[in-house]
């Protein structure tokens, strides 16, 4: 056999084996994970649930905190681009007024 053919095969069953150990340790942390959570009471697990909501609720009060900012930066730039026409038109009447 040519030594580059013999050298893959080392190289792919070697990462085979590593690939392999890699899901087996994975799985089991995995499986112990599970096996902690399980033990969790149901007050426990209301208490969690209860803290994440809390967050989860004060998130979306700060969004909608900015969203309102926002919605009245807009309102307000749209508010002035509508007085910047008016001034020029202002503008457009003074010159016009003046060279007649």
């Amino acid at each position: 056999m040519n030594d580059a053919v013999i050298v893959a095969l080392v190289s792919g069953v070697l990462t085979l084996i590593g690939t392999v150990i890699t899901v087996l340790v994975a799985n089991k942390q995995t499986l112990s994970a599970l096996d902690k959570k399980s033990e969790l009471s149901d007050a426990q697990i209301k208490a969690q649930l209860e803290r994440h909501q809390a967050v989860t609720d004060t998130k979306i009060d700060e969004l909608t905190r900015k969203v309102d900012k926002h919605n009245n930066l807009i309102e307000r730039t749209y508010k002035l681009e509508g007085e910047m026409v008016e001034v020029q038109h202002d503008i457009r009447d003074l010159k016009g007024r003046r060279e007649s």
